[in-house]
């Protein structure tokens, strides 16, 4: 029940989108003979199917929520379907204060990719291990998120105000680097997009690698032991684990086994895979990338401009500014202060240096920056446009580099 309300929520933003695309390309067109009610009209349809995708997953969340006997937010799974329902929430918020149909063609695509991206992993309902059963689980979890997601939207206005105001003719040095920058950002959601078109090709054809290979561990007395772990590869093993020994292998291409080791200073049994999984995510994203640009026949940045004619730029960068002004003292109750009360519960401590707790405060210090260059410097248009656009990026690391590649107390929120 809960995975249909999943889909249907998915399929529902994807008509969305498409309405916000139609109404944005028809203001354009010369064919329509009422420019601007055409695009109100299909701003309605586009906003009107992103509340009933909205409540489709919110059925999702309580209905996963009844089922599990605990909050949908405990691995990465539940927590990205989660961010993205806030997401969409903030973009719904942000859309009834300033009715701006073009930012649903940038804030629902975010949307729509943290869902699949979500839906890469494991989907089993899973019992909370004892770091994760108390109350402050819903609280510095669902604050944190609702944060993140007023700066994804934050984002979303960033990147239209320089697809918008980025001279992408301009063959200045100043200019060709502003155009790299945007077609960076731009290639980094190719990335993602590409990732999970990977992970599910590969679940389609059934295939599967396993290695066993011995991990230190530490037992209750804290002597350390080595202590054989199998490791499962849903994407060929361009990097095996060091030292491990195949289990079983699915023949992909006439390889039988890992083109190469994962070098010894990266400890874990999951080393490996974590590494596969970076090298198959760049190079789906460049091949996806070229193919996008063989298509096209210009930048991603180019392609995209011409759908911010007619906006008022000064409109994007105030709905940027609110965005994050929104979802900072969110954030800051939720990743920091709420955080810390939970630590101290937990684990006795306020504060550890666990990288997710470093990564969190560097979100916090960013965007703390942003608004004060925004309000005390004056720093307006562009350059709040990039620090925008750097700081979800720094997010988006946060939530995914931090879980999956680096270890720490955090570490089980990335199974």
């Amino acid at each position: 029940m809960s995975s249909t309300l999943l889909l249907i929520a998915f399929i529902i933003y994807s008509l969305a989108l498409l309405g916000f695309v139609i109404g944005i390309t028809g203001q354009k067109s010369k064919q329509v003979t009422d420019p601007a009610g055409y695009g109100r009209k299909w701003g309605r349809i586009g906003i009107g199917l992103t509340i009933i995708g909205f409540v489709s997953q919110a059925g999702f969340f309580f209905t996963r929520w009844a089922e599990a006997g605990h909050i949908p937010t405990s691995n990465m799974y539940e927590f990205m379907t989660f961010l993205s329902m806030m997401i969409v929430l903030a973009f719904i918020v942000v859309y009834f204060i300033y009715k701006s149909s073009v930012l649903g063609v940038f804030a629902m695509p975010v949307a729509i990719i943290v869902i699949a991206y979500a839906s890469v992993f494991p989907r089993e309902i899973q019992p909370l291990i004892p770091a994760l059963q108390s109350y402050w689980l819903k609280i510095h979890v669902t604050t944190a998120a609702l944060g993140e997601a007023f700066f994804a939207v934050g984002f979303a206005a960033g990147l239209m105000y320089l697809v918008q105001n980025v001279d992408f003719k301009d063959r200045s040095k100043a200019a060709r680097r502003e155009q790299r920058g945007v077609e960076f950002t731009l290639f980094t959601l190719v990335i993602v997009v590409a990732f999970v078109a990977a992970i599910f090709t590969f679940n389609g054809m059934g295939y599967k690698a396993v290695f066993s290979s011995n991990v230190v561990v530490k037992d209750v007395n804290d002597v350390e032991q080595l202590v054989p772990q199998e490791t499962t590869y849903v994407l060929p093993p361009i990097f095996g684990p060091h030292e491990g020994q195949i289990v079983e292998m699915t023949p992909f291409f006439g390889m039988t086994e890992p083109l190469m080791e994962a070098p010894s200073w990266m400890k874990g049994a999951n080393a490996g895979r974590k590494l596969n999984t970076v090298v198959w995510s760049l190079l789906g994203g460049l091949v996806l990338y070229a193919l996008l640009r063989l298509f096209i026949r210009k930048p991603l940045g180019a392609a995209l401009h011409p759908l911010m004619k007619g906006v008022d730029p000064e409109d994007i960068d105030e709905i940027g500014y609110r965005s994050i002004a929104i979802g900072y003292p969110i954030f800051t109750l939720g990743a920091l202060i709420f955080a810390m009360i939970w630590a101290h519960e937990a684990w006795g401590r306020f504060w550890g240096w666990d990288p997710k707790e470093v990564w969190a405060l560097i979100v916090w210090l960013f965007y703390a920056a942003y608004l004060h260059f925004r309000l005390s410097r004056g720093w307006q248009g562009k350059r709040s446009a990039w620090l925008s656009v750097i700081g979800f990026l720094v997010v988006m690391f946060t939530l995914i580099g931090v879980n999956l590649i680096i270890a720490g107390l955090h570490s089980y929120s990335g199974t």
